[in-house]
């Protein structure tokens, strides 16, 4: 029995060529529709930035199917977990650049994840989700965010923030 993937005829088309088996480094380049970035606080330690942005894209991955690609196998036949379809860009932005992508998130109603100060004082998913319930959204000690949508709507959301360097 194969457990290679079957192609639908019928299936619209689509601009993702990362699963194109054939696809080889001459390849048209691949522009999504859609967006995956993550906001971080600034003034964030180096070890804090990419344990904020492990633990905000692993909310999207799980809540949001379709960003999630196939597996992956080596040439080999050993198999791999299936990672994000597309890039994820990693952004940075002052406290209040921060506060108000995140008002524009929750405005514009798209797949969110946040991350706040007091999530490095606990030690557990309980704690974390009590740490959070615990403070009203404006009071929010946020020092990140993930957010997923469309290109445009992604990139008003993050108005004010640069490419993290």
């Amino acid at each position: 029995m194969s457990t290679a993937p079957t192609t639908d005829p019928t299936a619209a088309p689509t601009t993702d060529l990362t699963s194109d088996p054939t696809a080889g480094p001459h390849a048209a380049p691949v522009r999504f529709d859609t967006k995956i970035a993550v906001l971080l606080r600034e003034d964030l330690e180096p070890w804090q930035r990419l344990n904020v942005t492990a633990f905000l894209v692993s909310g999207l991955g799980t809540t949001v199917p379709e960003v999630i690609g196939e597996p992956y196998q080596d040439a080999d036949g050993v198999s791999y977990l299936p990672m994000f379809r597309q890039p994820v860009l990693v952004f940075e932005g002052t406290k209040e650049t921060l506060r108000a992508a995140h008002g524009r998130a929750l405005t514009r109603a798209l797949p969110c994840a946040v991350f706040t100060a007091d999530l490095f004082a606990t030690g557990n998913d309980r704690d974390n989700r009590a740490a959070v319930r615990a403070v009203p959204t404006a009071d929010l000690g946020l020092v990140g965010l993930a957010v997923y949508g469309p290109r445009n709507g992604v990139d008003k959301i993050l108005k004010g923030a640069r490419m993290h360097p």
